[in-house]
């Protein structure tokens, strides 16, 4: 099993740094869109697409307040969801070709799972004072007998203290 990084800060998290990287790859492609769109599909593809990371972000700060971290965590994916929408959008009026509208799909995919997985796992990102969490190297979701293994160690180790 890999060893789990420690994330300090909310730019540390595997799910933010994608989700930044989505959302810069947006940026670019959206300044060739018409200059019609840009108060409807530019503003909302690069809005939702923002948004995302915003969300995480904020997570991060209200991780003391497990609800909280749950329903920030929740917006990012709905904010997915939405810039999933847009990109779909994109690419029916033909600013975006197939294979990137379906690159940036799969990306923001991947982010939503691995938004539910910290969802599912909450109390690993949640706790009352501990400002440190750990996390695995973007191995979110990825396949039952990881997550087997996963509770395995973590039953394993049930009454110690992780650093």
């Amino acid at each position: 099993m890999a060893k789990l990084i420690h994330a300090e800060r909310f730019q540390d998290l595997a799910v933010y740094q994608k989700a930044w990287q989505v959302s810069r790859t947006i940026y670019q492609l959206s300044k060739s869109f018409p200059k019609e769109e840009t108060y409807s599909l530019t503003s909302q593809v690069r809005r939702s697409s923002r948004s995302v990371g915003a969300q995480i972000a904020e997570a991060w700060a209200k991780r003391r307040y497990p609800r909280e971290f749950v329903r920030k965590m929740t917006e990012a994916d709905a904010e997915q969801m939405e810039t999933q929408h847009w990109i779909r959008e994109a690419f029916a009026c033909g600013f975006i070709d197939e294979a990137t509208g379906a690159h940036l799909t799969e990306s923001c995919g991947e982010i939503g799972r691995m938004l539910a997985a910290m969802i599912a796992k909450t109390n690993r990102f949640c706790g009352k004072y501990d400002y440190k969490v750990e996390e695995e190297p973007a191995a979110y979701g990825l396949a039952d007998d990881f997550f087997d293994e996963f509770m395995a160690l973590e039953d394993s180790q049930k009454g110690m203290r992780l650093p």
